[in-house]
């Protein structure tokens, strides 16, 4: 079994194994390949929808020159916390970039989110997210920008007259009920279009049956992250001790009875 770092015809045919629908251990198998390798190069590289041999290749030369530069001075030098590892978590972080990209976000905007996800604080200051991202200011303001107005993300008074951007589990309550906002007024819309189009009409079926779906969508999303975010914020504030401590009383009084 061949070893070392994949080739540019190896990417090449990776990319042909994507386009032919071919499951990554197919793939792997024609290369001779472990299949985690095949794995981890699709996923580093914009995933099975995104994959191109190219600018996959251009990208892992690219990490391979900053890997021989010399270690930087500063924060980017500091010993991961928790005793983590540094080439691990930069690894994960571009894969949960990734699959953020393929969930509809940009490249940089996916970026932002994974940083502040991956934060112990869950929070980043622009100028930490500057630092972290290699980007310019504007960039990040942009991209945070469009988190806010999708509720991804908030700010919050950090130190001085600095702001922090936060996500944590009620950011990700406030971007579920924004979309199911959203998937409403889509119905609300198409139940506009039947009586435009005519109920009865293939026309006006078709917007009905889109209207009827999406509603019943949307309040299945509001319905389920209320009832996630009720359940999740009792599980926090109940003390361990209190939930599984069993009851002293009712012992004693199994034992006198």
């Amino acid at each position: 079994m061949p070893g070392g770092r994949l080739t540019q015809q190896e990417r090449q045919q990776i990319a042909l194994g994507l386009a032919d629908g071919l499951a990554y251990a197919e793939i792997a198998r024609r290369l001779d390949r472990p299949t985690s390798t095949v794995t981890r190069e699709v996923m580093r590289n914009g995933g099975p929808t995104g994959y191109r041999s190219d600018l996959a290749h251009r990208a892992t030369e690219r990490r391979a020159h900053r890997r021989k530069q010399p270690a930087p001075r500063g924060p980017e030098a500091t010993p991961q916390a928790y005793g983590r590892d540094p080439e691990a978590v930069r690894e994960y972080e571009e894969a949960l970039t990734t699959v953020f990209m393929q969930s509809g976000l940009s490249k940089m905007m996916a970026g932002v989110m994974a940083c502040l996800c991956i934060s112990d604080s869950g929070s980043l200051t622009a100028a930490e997210l500057v630092q972290r991202l290699q980007v310019s200011p504007a960039t990040v303001s942009k991209a945070i920008t469009f988190l806010e107005s999708q509720d991804l993300v908030r700010r919050e008074r950090g130190e001085g007259r600095r702001e922090r951007y936060v996500v944590d589990a009620d950011v990700w309550y406030q971007s579920m009920m924004a979309s199911a906002r959203s998937i409403a007024r889509i119905v609300e819309t198409a139940r506009q279009g039947v009586g435009v189009l005519g109920p009865g009409t293939p026309a006006g079926d078709r917007m009905e049956n889109i209207a009827r779906f999406l509603d019943f969508v949307s309040e299945t999303t509001a319905r389920a992250a209320q009832q996630a975010r009720e359940i999740l914020h009792t599980r926090a504030e109940t003390p361990p001790e209190e939930s599984s401590a069993p009851d002293s009383d009712h012992g004693e009084a199994d034992r006198d009875g």
